[in-house]
């Protein structure tokens, strides 16, 4: 029973990797013998999961059918939360987000009414798109640490008051289908696997997103690794290699975060306008009263040496940091995600040459240092629905996948 849905996966997995593959070429990528791939698209058919796209030009001898999964079977919701908002997604079978939802929030917003308000944005949406198929699973992405087994939020200052708050099992109890709970820098690594060509054809990747939070994501043979309850990467309250006595909002001095983070930058760039150190940083405040990361990276690329500076600084401590992860793990590429990306590529060269510096000379030769191409709001959002998708179109999700399939047919 096990290889049955091994071989459907593996199947699957073909299909979403190259849609209108032949069943011959899907029989060559699997391994699988070609009666097997017959008899499992047959099923899958019979099940809505897998459609024709009609024949294969013809080589010569019989033409194949081109296969293709039926994203009209059934939906997924991926869900975002992040300091300052929510975004919603809905996407079809294929990935596709047909349908997105953004609201506001307060930081200090409570759990419940948090949920209680996207329960009301899925109801919205599966309400209109009532004619694109059943709800069949929920990917929810949160700022920090997540217990990825048991879908809780570990304690941390950028979701105060939600440790241990059980956001599976609530919209697992409203909603009836699987919901799988992961940090937002791991799902920004998922939507990097799949709109980046250099991170998708590598096997190894380090992912290094600098938010308001600090965390890191691992792909190991082109899938996320976890580690132990889904801690891997979580980076932001280490000690950095070169740290300051800096305190941090989580209450000790010298974390990562506390150097790199948004909030961290706010405040040194909040520091250089009072010193008068940043003209332009200092007009900005008087202005708006504030000083946001967006600020300090615009200031840095007008011109402003006193932000440039700053930048240049925080850029320093990320490399410093990243070495050795990048001596340990040996990647193939490093993507520098969040924030960051909105100054140019100007940020990897100081980032390049304090790894080096921290490096065997030559020891990363080989190691691509690029920016997130996965900009925006939804990039979190996009990789829960994902996620969803994953896990939903797994060996271990496909057997309850076609289990309610087969009952909501029945």
């Amino acid at each position: 029973m096990a290889e049955r849905y091994s071989t459907l996966a593996a199947l699957i997995a073909a299909v979403r990797a190259e849609e209108g593959i032949t069943q011959s070429a899907a029989a060559r990528q699997t391994g699988l013998g070609r009666s097997v791939v017959a008899e499992r698209v047959s099923e899958l058919e019979r099940a809505g999961l897998l459609r024709s796209l009609g024949l294969a030009p013809s080589t010569g001898g019989r033409a194949a059918h081109r296969l293709a999964l039926n994203s009209a079977v059934g939906l997924v919701i991926g869900i975002d939360f992040f300091s300052w908002g929510i975004v919603v997604g809905t996407a079809d079978l294929s990935g596709t987000i047909i349908k997105v939802g953004e609201i506001t929030t307060e930081p200090a917003a409570e759990p419940e009414h948090l949920l209680s308000t996207v329960d009301r944005i899925i109801s919205d949406h599966l309400a209109e798109l009532s004619n694109a198929g059943v709800l069949l699973g929920i990917g929810v992405g949160l700022p920090g640490p997540v217990n990825f087994d048991t879908g809780t939020p570990i304690a941390t200052p950028v979701v105060d008051g939600w440790a241990g708050y059980p956001v599976r099992a609530w919209l697992q109890e409203r909603w009836e289908v699987p919901v799988w709970v992961d940090n937002r820098t791991n799902l920004l690594a998922l939507a990097e696997l799949r709109a980046n060509p250099a991170a998708s054809r590598s096997g190894n990747v380090l992912y290094f997103g600098a938010t308001n939070d600090v965390a890191a994501a691992l792909v190991v043979e082109g899938r996320i690794h976890r580690g132990t309850h889904g801690l891997a990467g979580s980076i932001g309250h280490v000690r950095a290699a070169d740290s300051r006595d800096v305190a941090c909002r989580c209450g000790r001095t010298g974390c990562l975060e506390a150097l790199v983070g948004g909030w961290a930058l706010a405040r040194d760039g909040a520091a250089l306008a009072d010193a008068g150190a940043s003209p332009l940083l200092r007009q900005i405040r008087e202005q708006s009263g504030r000083i946001r990361p967006l600020d300090i990276t615009a200031a840095a690329n007008g011109g402003d040496a006193a932000a440039r500076a700053l930048m240049t600084q925080a850029l320093e401590h990320i490399g410093h940091s990243l070495a050795p992860m990048i001596a340990l793990f040996a990647p193939e590429v490093v993507i520098i995600g969040g924030g960051l990306t909105a100054a140019g590529d100007w940020v990897l060269e100081p980032i390049r040459a304090a790894v080096a510096s921290r490096t065997l000379s030559g020891s990363t030769a080989d190691c691509v240092l690029e920016l997130s191409v996965v900009n925006g709001p939804h990039g979190a959002m996009t990789g829960a629905a994902q996620l969803a998708l994953d896990q939903l179109l797994s060996r271990d999700g496909l057997r309850e996948l076609l289990q309610r399939l087969s009952a909501d047919r029945g």
